[in-house]
């Protein structure tokens, strides 16, 4: 799962880019509001952490922007005000919870969890192409009548395809999603993963699912 932070104070966004990482999800950072809004509609995230205090456009114009252009990406507000005409304010506009500051992280990791979760329960929780079913909400995978036990990162990589399906994805947007770094060419972190995922999907079976498009990256078709 990528989360987009938004927060220009630095010492802030570093600390949750560092926790939520340890936590397991691939993080942005933005430090200002117009980047933000493009690194929301643009960046594929699966969250968004949203101050409301930002240069240039403000959390506020964000969060308007985002919906009137039709993302329902979640948005958890970050403010430092814990007025009830901002809670309104920013739940009228489309945010999906918020949290005032100073908060404590583990409320912020519970409270994105929780986002994430909601939007897996208001969509699609079954995932599948051919023969191949994936339950996001239970964690289990199966290829016709035989359930195939995966990783956490092999689940995450078979969801990212998935959603994706008969598109071609390349290594750096693959890399980007699930594990927050720019595919340089040299780690084979990549292939080893779409190898061991591909002898669990295609392995035992005549159709084969995950393929290799030479130069361009991975597409499952």
């Amino acid at each position: 799962m990528k989360i987009l932070v938004i927060e220009d104070d630095t010492k802030v966004a570093r600390a949750l880019a560092k926790g939520l990482r340890e936590e397991g999800f691939a993080v942005d950072v933005v430090t200002d509001g117009d980047a933000g809004l493009v690194e929301a509609l643009h960046g594929g995230p699966d969250a968004v952490l949203l101050d409301v205090a930002l240069p240039g456009r403000d959390g506020w114009s964000v969060l308007t922007a985002m919906r009137a252009a039709g993302a329902t990406t979640p948005v958890l507000m970050l403010t430092a005000r814990d007025d009830v005409e901002d809670r309104v304010k920013g739940l009228a506009l489309g945010a999906d919870d918020y949290v005032v500051k100073p908060f404590a992280f583990v409320e912020v990791v519970a409270r994105t969890r929780a986002l994430l979760r909601r939007g897996q329960a208001s969509g699609e929780t079954v995932m599948a192409y051919a023969d191949l079913v994936h339950d996001t909400r239970t964690g289990v995978t199966t290829r016709g009548e035989t359930e195939i036990e995966l990783t956490r990162r092999e689940a995450m990589l078979l969801v990212l395809l998935l959603r994706h399906k008969r598109e071609i994805l390349s290594r750096s947007y693959i890399a980007e999603h699930i594990w927050d770094f720019t595919f340089d060419g040299d780690s084979n972190v990549l292939d080893t993963s779409i190898w061991r995922l591909r002898k669990k999907i295609d392995g035992d079976f005549p159709r084969k699912l995950i393929h290799t498009i030479r130069g361009r990256g991975y597409v499952l078709r």
